[in-house]
């Protein structure tokens, strides 16, 4: 009777990994559910608990780490940079809003997207409808450098 407990209960806990699994993304949940059938198999041949627990364990870390080097080898090497906030790292933009660090103004265009901006020199004050780049972030704002302007350049 306590070797059916442990292998329904098993059996269970694998379906539970299995059913986490297909809902998030990722080969993470399925290695343990291998594990938890590998250790109901074990109660089935009337292993003791311990070695129920062994055996999941053992299992489960076998299978994660042969997931991970499986994983390794079909994700792409160079994952685009393109994701997230460094998509606007480098970019040029507009100022659309005079940026001043010491009044904690200034609002910059990326594109079609406006964001709070700095400069990278703080003492700076930028006037609007000046080019930049967008060096870095620094929590929800982006740090900027103005762009030389044409008459600038001509000059050096």
């Amino acid at each position: 009777m306590n070797t059916d407990i442990y292998f329904w209960g098993w059996l269970i806990l694998a379906l539970v990994f299995f059913v986490g699994e297909l809902l998030t993304v990722g080969f993470f949940l399925v290695a343990f559910g291998i594990g938890a059938v590998l250790a109901a198999l074990a109660a089935i041949f009337g292993l003791s608990i311990v070695w129920q627990l062994i055996i999941f364990i053992v299992a489960s870390l076998l299978v994660v780490l042969s997931l991970r080097r499986f994983a390794d080898r079909v994700s792409p090497v160079n994952q685009p940079a393109q994701v997230g906030i460094d998509r606007v790292l480098g970019k040029k933009a507009v100022v659309i809003e005079p940026i001043d660090a010491i009044n904690g103004t200034g609002i910059v265009r990326v594109d079609a997207e406006e964001w709070r901006a700095i400069p990278e020199n703080e003492a700076l004050i930028i006037p609007e409808k000046s080019a930049v780049e967008v060096l870095s972030v620094k929590g929800t704002r982006l740090v900027v450098r103005p762009l030389p302007t044409a008459v600038e350049s001509e000059s050096l």
